[in-house]
């Protein structure tokens, strides 16, 4: 429980900067990072003017790669310029100035004004080929679905706010629906209740129970599958909410995400009803007969089955939409629940398997499994999708030690469940995985979620330990509020343990992109020597990736003064008659 302050240095400058191209308006300019960068660097800036005018007017440029084109600038020129690199700590000092001149003017180079005559014409040529081929595209669709007679062409290309072109993935939000279970048709794949056959009961879930079974689809192998069941008894709005989660997993296609294999709805019987109704087999109400509307051109489900019909050659009734056999007795047949069908993995739950495993792992073993939530994640937050509720509970395993991210259900969490036990406007959200600015303001952003991934990245490497332990949820609140931070698991390397600072940075948009987090880890798993240097070490090299040397822990003599030291954080009760001989053995200390 050994929460630290942060001090963050600034980077060093840059030193190493190449001219790539230069032409007479323009220059490209490359740059090697800072030999000590002390952190993510968010941007550079570059600041250059003319070797005249002595930086009486200068221009200045961000860039957030290693190379910038400056674009116009005089002919046959001389420029002086400088590059400066700025992380969370804030902007490092100014590169030397160095020296470039741009080409002379030739008798067969165009003016500028003519330069810009030809740029538009150019853009507006391919702008109007665009428009032509989406118009095209559009009345296409269109005249093909106005053809179609087929249930399941009745789908909306440009409809509830959002316009979905080929080629383009963007995450849909279900509840944007106005018939949210259009969503469901339209992303998820229909199962027949026959092709699923379920084992047993695993777990419990926020509807009702997951189980293990089997999947076995005409012309195809038969292939082992979890499945979410719908609990009896169920409320529309219940039904709803737990077929959104489908209609979001299918939407998603990347190997570390889990994989949708479809739903059980019950629709295509409810479509068979309807069917029924209109060939007489079951009687149709007399506010039908009398010409009331349809809804979406079928029969209102709270309709179906309503009032008794006979089927005189069979001797067999209907009544409230269930075949009764003479005497008036219902066929009593168990129909299947509702339920959603994803792929099977075999070692569930990242928490409970790296608890089960502790320490037998490889380093390089947990950076794979790290990165393969971070790609995940990155294929989320460049589809538009916040996940919210990013943990180890939420990421499972299979056989092959692929993470994969699971658990769509938006911000909706178990009722019982202890790790949502702290409630805000709008519902219970999991304090101990949230960034601070979602738990204050419920802002949630690709931003907060690598917030989240920080955790996680502690919990992989503590082997599924519970962040910040018993402290309770107010406590977390208030340390991380006054800029306490969770302490390096026993034997974490140091490049990792950085990370998990910058993502803990309490301003949002200085916590690193998922697509920089991948990038890092995968240099890491090129470089496995750069895991052997821990954080609990006591010397820490300048060099050393993502390290920044002024983010060592304030030493302390004793756990009492430690304790003394966390003013704000209620523990010291929690500790009095346990003896501990040091802060390294209270670092150490887990739930158990």
């Amino acid at each position: 429980m050994n929460l630290q302050s942060i001090r963050i240095n600034a980077p060093s400058p840059v030193t190493v900067i190449k001219k790539e191209k230069t032409s007479r308006n323009s220059v490209s300019l490359s740059w090697q990072q800072p030999e000590r960068p002390n952190g993510i660097i968010l941007d550079y800036e570059i600041k250059y003017y003319e070797k005249e005018e002595q930086e009486t007017s200068y221009t200045i440029l961000r860039a957030r790669g290693c190379n910038v084109t400056l674009n116009g600038l005089k002919p046959n020129t001389a420029y002086l310029l400088q590059i400066r690199a700025r992380t969370a700590a804030g902007y490092g000092a100014s590169s030397p100035s160095i020296q470039f001149e741009t080409s002379p003017d030739s008798a067969f180079s165009i003016s500028s004004e003519n330069s810009q005559v030809v740029l538009i014409a150019i853009s507006s040529a391919v702008a109007i080929i665009l428009l032509t081929v989406l118009l095209y595209v559009l009345i296409g669709r269109f005249c093909c679905h106005g053809k179609s007679k087929h249930p399941d062409e009745k789908r909306l290309h440009f409809g509830n706010g959002h316009l979905r072109l080929p080629g383009i993935r963007t995450y849909v939000d279900p509840h944007t629906y106005e018939d949210p279970s259009q969503a469901v048709h339209e992303f998820a794949k229909e199962l027949d209740a026959s092709c699923i056959a379920i084992d047993k009961v695993v777990g419990a879930g926020e509807f009702g129970e997951v189980c293990s079974g089997r999947l076995k689809l005409p012309s195809k192998k038969e292939i082992c599958v979890a499945i979410k069941t719908l609990k009896g008894g169920y409320t529309d709005k219940q039904r709803r909410d737990f077929l959104a989660e489908a209609s979001i997993m299918g939407q998603f296609d990347h190997p570390n995400i889990i994989r949708l294999e479809g739903v059980y709805s019950g629709f295509r019987e409810q479509e068979k009803r309807e069917k029924d109704m209109r060939e007489g087999r079951v009687c149709v109400p007399k506010c039908i007969q009398k010409g009331w509307p349809l809804v979406n051109g079928a029969i209102h489900h709270s309709l179906l089955g309503i009032g008794l019909d006979v089927d005189e050659r069979k001797g067999r009734r209907w009544k409230d939409g269930v075949k009764q056999k003479e005497g008036g007795r219902p066929d009593q047949q168990r129909g299947k629940p509702v339920m959603i069908v994803t792929e099977y993995m075999e070692n569930g739950s990242l928490d409970t398997f790296l608890r089960k495993h502790d320490a037998q792992f490889t380093g390089i073993q947990l950076v794979g499994m790290l990165r393969g939530i971070a790609s995940g994640m990155k294929y989320l937050s460049d589809m538009g999708y916040v996940h919210r509720d990013l943990a180890a509970r939420n990421i499972l395993v299979n056989s092959n030690l692929v993470c994969k991210v699971s658990d769509f259900g938006l911000s909706r969490v178990l009722e019982d469940d202890p790790e949502a036990a702290y409630t805000t406007r709008g519902g219970k959200i999991p304090i101990r995985w949230t960034a601070p600015e979602a738990i204050a303001y419920r802002k949630f952003t690709s931003a907060s979620d690598a917030w989240s991934y920080g955790i996680v990245l502690w919990e992989v490497m503590s082997y599924g330990e519970r962040p910040y332990w018993e402290m309770s949820n107010q406590d977390v609140i208030k340390a991380v509020d006054e800029g306490y931070r969770l302490p390096p698991p026993m034997d974490c390397p140091a490049t990792l343990y950085q990370l998990m600072l910058d993502c803990w940075q309490k301003e949002r948009n200085n916590r690193p992109k998922f697509e920089q987090i991948v990038s890092i880890l995968d240099k890491l798993i090129r470089n496995p020597g750069s895991l052997k240097i821990t954080a609990n070490t006591t010397s820490r090299p300048a060099n050393l990736l993502l390290d920044r040397s002024s983010s060592e822990v304030t030493s302390v003599g004793t756990v009492g003064d430690w304790m003394d030291g966390m003013r704000t954080l209620p523990c010291k009760e929690a500790f009095s008659g346990v003896s501990y001989s040091s802060c390294d053995t209270l670092a150490k200390t887990s739930t158990e």
